[in-house]
């Protein structure tokens, strides 16, 4: 019985090999972009596992970004006002804290 289906270090395909970038949820692919950036920079790796993991951190980080302005923009439509104009909110972390009545 022969395997056709070819595997990501046949084909050198690196898309193939962070396929499953793009069913991450923000959180777990900012948590996976982090390990991975660790473990690049604590060095060590042979120079194929370093390419891998540096296409990995790439693929997660455009998961991440991509989220992020999906998000940006599911925001800007819930700000809009009636008659189509938006309501600009500036909203900084350390004011988000005071104005949610949230006691540390």
């Amino acid at each position: 019985m022969t395997d056709a289906t070819p595997t990501p270090a046949t084909n050198g395909d690196a898309t193939n090999a962070n396929a499953d970038v793009d069913a991450l949820a923000f959180d777990d692919a900012f948590a996976e972009l982090q390990r991975v950036v660790g473990a690049l920079e604590s060095g060590g790796q042979s120079l194929e596992s370093t390419i891998a993991q540096y296409e990995r951190a790439v693929a997660l980080q455009q998961r991440c970004e991509r989220l992020l302005g999906e998000a940006e923009l599911r925001v800007q439509q819930l700000m809009r006002q009636p008659g189509g104009s938006q309501a600009l909110v500036d909203v900084r972390p350390d004011e988000a804290d005071a104005t949610t009545g949230g006691d540390e």
